[in-house]
């Protein structure tokens, strides 16, 4: 199974293209693979023919391709798990996690195609209102465009393919040009196992090209995005009235009272702050500790990091690898620059040897840094000390941002005043706002985006209701 990806599917076939990039290992430099970089026409081409696409494959057909695809993507695990180190600079056991999460949402979503149902309404409702039945009938939108980022190649596609293919939509898919090489391995095991070829397409190249193109053309019915707020704002711009969903990433929150478990809270504030090096939309971006027990705290983070193994991706005993390019390191490098400049102490980590940067402990970070007011894409992890639970609320909800936040404490009260009060999509009480599964919503606030992934979610989102009466 090759990871190259120098064509693009469109029509139903892999076609080449004149123009091919490389596609390079953030740990060694080294070439490990070319990707095939798709023009404006191309683009535009490949949505018109997936557009006119329709599935004739019943529910449990699709389930059942979903299913396949789960089982040739765990017997292929290695396969996937070395494009996914070599083309993001991941770690192995990170990759391996990816994997295993790819593999639960293809197999609920194949469950989950087979329960796509409307409902019956009875219309006696009102003293003018005939006695009939009205039934409703979800109906696949169409065209789903799909424009996934670098962080996590496999799992961010799968993520958006899944409920588009369970709900019986086409899907073209536009991958990072940063990371595409994994996105094009899951296309051939979907269609190895069964996918018809009409029905997805896979286009490559510059997203200001591609990306362009694909959402201000007339062959999309829904645009489902990841990325950054600026580029997901500029593509609302674009889209006019069609579908959209938009997961735009999160300045992530960890709440730490004074009466929490803190080697708990600290064994969730070191998973979320350095797991993919760092990159992840949901993970732990500040860690919020009330101050009776911030010192503590502070120690006990310190010793966790101190323990990871910064080191070669490839090796299953590395805990923190690259981020995706060296240019993405020195920018998390002088945001830890500008808050120590603002007053804040590095108490671990805080250097950087290429793309690779040490995850690193902050404390005293000032509340208006842009380390913790934006989102900050590397391993880090600020502490910003707070009077109590309505100080940490307040400063949260000031922000544009709210996609999942964590708290933890022992008081009942205090988690359900966080769950009704912090603007975000998800409250996670004892846990860190990393927490995912594939059967509960996920999505944010503000300028965190709109709309809901999670794979029955994702399917209302890529369907609409047509309404029968009797």
């Amino acid at each position: 199974m090759s990871a190259a990806v120098n064509a693009i599917f469109s029509e139903g076939r892999w076609s080449s293209v004149d123009r091919v990039a490389d596609v390079l290992n953030p740990y060694t430099g080294e070439t490990v693979g070319h990707m095939a970089r798709a023009e404006a026409g191309q683009a535009v081409a490949a949505a018109r023919a997936a557009g006119r696409f329709r599935c004739e494959a019943p529910a449990h057909e699709r389930g059942a391709v979903l299913l396949r695809t789960a089982d040739e993507i765990q017997n292929s695990a290695e396969v996937f798990v070395r494009s996914i180190v070599e083309e993001t600079g991941n770690t192995h056991k990170d990759a391996v996690s990816e994997v295993r999460r790819a593999v639960a949402q293809l197999r609920f979503g194949g469950e989950e195609a087979k329960r796509l149902t409307g409902e019956s309404i009875a219309t006696d409702v009102t003293d003018y209102t005939a006695r009939r039945l009205a039934v409703t009938l979800p109906e696949p939108l169409g065209l789903i465009c799909a424009i996934t980022p670098f962080n996590r190649p496999l799992n961010q596609v799968v993520t958006k393919v899944v409920p588009a293919v369970a709900a019986g939509n086409s899907v073209i898919v536009k991958p990072s040009e940063k990371a595409p090489l994994t996105a094009g391995l899951f296309v051939r095991a979907l269609l190895d196992s069964g996918l018809p070829p009409g029905m997805i397409a896979l286009v490559t190249g510059d997203p200001l090209e591609v990306g362009e193109a694909l959402v201000s053309c007339e062959y999309v019915d829904m645009v489902t995005f990841t990325g950054s707020a600026a580029v997901g704002q500029r593509i609302a711009r674009r889209i006019g009235m069609i579908r959209s969903a938009f997961e735009l990433g999160d300045s992530g929150a960890l709440i730490v009272a004074d009466d929490a478990d803190l080697s708990a809270a600290v064994s969730a504030a070191a998973a979320g702050a350095y797991a993919t090096a760092g990159q992840s939309c949901r993970g732990v971006k500040r860690i919020l500790v009330q101050e009776q027990v911030a010192d503590e705290f502070a120690d006990m983070l310190v010793e966790a990091t101190e323990r990871l193994v910064v080191g070669d991706p490839r090796d299953p005993g590395t805990d923190i690898g690259t981020l995706i390019d060296e240019p993405a390191a020195v920018r998390v490098e002088r945001r830890v620059a500008e808050s120590v400049d603002g007053g804040a102490r590095v108490l671990a980590g805080g250097r950087r040897r290429g793309a690779q940067f040490w995850p690193t402990v902050l404390d005293h970070v000032d509340r208006g840094a842009p380390l913790v007011c934006e989102e900050t894409f590397g391993p880090c992890a600020p502490l910003v000390r707070v009077k109590d639970l309505a100080d940490a609320v307040d400063y949260l909800n000031a922000g544009r941002v709210g996609l999942q936040a964590g708290v933890f404490t022992q008081r009942i009260d205090d988690a359900m005043r966080a769950a009704r009060e912090l603007q975000v999509g998800a409250v996670i009480v004892n846990g860190g706002p990393q927490f995912e599964s594939p059967n509960i919503p996920f999505g944010g606030v503000k300028d965190s985006g709109h709309g809901r992934e999670g794979v029955r979610y994702a399917m209302r989102e890529m369907t609409r209701l047509k309404t029968l009466v009797l």
